[in-house]
């Protein structure tokens, strides 16, 4: 027996998924009306350069977000991301100052290191210090952005000092796709492919929705709780990398505040904060819509602090609808066991 094959769990997974799928609907119909208001304002937001500006920014953000993902699937989160961005965009820049012969895929491979090493250390952290990953990552959200103002020193890294190579990279398309964005969908298929089709993505949801059943089913929670953070930050140092390329200027502050938007597209994409439901897709979705509300507040001129209201908003009837769901769902499963009772 698995522990997604417990009586409760499965039930109270179906009818979750079930609402969580609904929500994804709702943020493409969300999209489809606000674009069309916006493009009705202001046609020039439907224009080539606004649509690909759109899109880059999704890409960076939904990259950072499939790993908050798979965190908060397991019924955690991790805060350190924009931190870990940062550190890994410094680092990469750094080394392609000094190295400008440097391949891209070398760089790519770096910034996911730099971010393994990060993520893991927040998995150790959680899993056998015994601290709440809020606490253990908001630590490490400071630690992290320190160190790498402490390297900075108050200086940054110009493009002009940058591989034209990578540079042209952060720009480059395939087929009228920008490589930023082709990579953030790999990043999105392989992930949903793992967590929906193989063992080890099934026991991710598994301990979100329920640890002492997922324990008893002899799953290696520990170990799963460590490369749910190793994942996340391993994204978010790729993340970094992109970040550099498609800006090509990159200071000690970069990554800034990207945490909050992170945690608000898998929260308003559809995963649920207290674990075990939810996809990738949803919180890619997410990404998109919050990358958008920005992106069509500026057209608008709307005061961008609106964007910052509607966000907060958002996130508020995201948690609501899931506690009401989960009180739903749990009322429903004890009427079933005094039922059988």
């Amino acid at each position: 027996m698995t522990a997604v094959g417990l009586p409760g769990v499965t039930a109270r997974r179906s009818s979750l998924d079930l609402v969580l799928r609904a929500r994804e609907l709702g943020i493409v119909l969300a999209l489809i009306l606000l674009v069309a208001v916006t493009a009705i304002s202001n046609p020039r937001f439907l224009s080539g350069q606004s649509i690909r500006d759109i899109l880059l920014g999704t890409a960076i953000l939904a990259v950072l977000a499939v790993g908050q993902a798979v965190v908060v699937i397991t019924r955690n989160i991790d805060l350190s991301v924009g931190s870990v961005l940062g550190l890994s965009a410094f680092t990469v820049g750094t080394l392609l100052r000094d190295n400008p012969g440097l391949p891209v895929v070398v760089a790519l491979l770096v910034g996911a290191a730099v971010g393994g090493i990060c993520g893991a250390l927040n998995g150790v952290l959680v899993r056998y210090g015994n601290v709440p990953a809020l606490v253990v990552t908001l630590g490490t959200l400071y630690v992290v952005r320190g160190i790498t103002y402490f390297w900075a020193g108050g200086q940054q890294i110009n493009a002009d000092e940058l591989p034209a190579g990578f540079l042209d990279f952060g720009n480059a398309t395939l087929v009228s796709v920008p490589y930023l964005v082709l990579i953030a969908l790999l990043v999105l298929v392989v992930t949903g492919l793992v967590l929906r089709s193989y063992r080890a993505g099934r026991e991710l949801y598994a301990m979100g929705s329920s640890p002492q059943a997922a324990k008893l089913a002899g799953i290696a929670v520990g170990r799963r709780t460590v490369a749910a953070f190793l994942v996340s930050g391993a994204l978010a140092g790729l993340a970094g990398v992109l970040f550099a390329a498609r800006f090509g200027t990159i200071d000690a502050a970069a990554g800034t505040g990207y945490e909050l938007n992170v945690v608000a597209a898998v929260v308003v994409g559809g995963v649920a904060v207290f674990g075990g439901s939810g996809s990738v897709w949803g919180a890619a979705l997410g990404a998109l819509l919050l990358t958008t509300i920005g992106s069509a507040l500026a057209v608008l001129e709307i005061n961008q602090f609106w964007q910052q209201a509607i966000v907060g908003g958002l996130i508020l009837l995201a948690i609501g609808a899931d506690r009401l769901v989960a009180a739903r769902v749990a009322a429903t499963l004890k009427k079933r066991g005094s039922h059988v009772g």
